[in-house]
């Protein structure tokens, strides 16, 4: 069966894109954003989806971690977009229940390719950051990375903490590992769905 893989390309005046998405992968990750904690999070979620994930970026980061981490999430989310293409034959939906020490997340992934792209981001405080110092990853990092992915790639994500702990890092980590195992539910091909998984007929 043909492997689902599509290049990764976005340019602006701030943030510079490159890389490769595989859907049907086994996981390797091989990731350069300039963010050593994005990368960390990017390289558990292809881990854990099965993607293989290869993907650069060159930004603004002198100025601040923004356009970058928001330009790789809606590259990235994108490249999901066209892998999927006309979505025939996939799970469509998909979720995770992820544990990292005292932290429980669970991420449900809805993807739903009516133009209706949404995150619902729930029992998650904005504002704490990973690390000791002022340019540490924060959680607002993370919900403006997941708002870029699902808006271009069209799904409808929703986020939950169950139990969220006091390590934002354990957090973040739990979120990401849990969202590449409910996306690699939802894309996953099932042999039962015939044409597009919609009774629309059109995602």
């Amino acid at each position: 069966m043909k492997q689902r893989t599509v290049a990764i390309e976005r340019s602006t005046r701030e943030v510079r894109v490159r890389g490769r998405l595989n859907l049907d992968g086994s996981g390797r990750g091989k990731i350069d954003t300039g963010i050593p904690f994005l990368d960390h999070m990017l390289e558990l979620f292809a881990k854990h989806g099965l993607f293989d994930l290869q993907l650069t970026a060159r930004g603004d980061l002198q100025v601040d971690r923004h356009h970058t981490n928001e330009d790789v999430g809606l590259a990235l989310g994108e490249a999901f977009r066209k892998a999927l293409a006309d979505k025939r034959g996939i799970r469509r939906m998909g979720s995770a229940f992820v544990p990292m020490d005292e932290t429980l997340a669970r991420a449900r992934v809805v993807a739903d390719w009516s133009g209706r792209p949404h995150l619902s981001w729930g029992g998650v405080k904005p504002g704490r950051s990973v690390g000791a110092t002022s340019t540490g990853y924060r959680m607002t990092d993370a919900k403006h990375f997941l708002e870029g992915f699902a808006a271009q790639g069209g799904l409808t994500l929703h986020v939950d903490l169950l139990k969220a702990g006091e390590d934002l890092h354990h957090i973040l980590e739990a979120v990401f590992k849990a969202l590449g195992r409910a996306l690699r539910e939802a894309v996953e091909r099932d042999p039962r769905v015939k044409g597009i998984p919609s009774s629309k007929g059109r995602l």
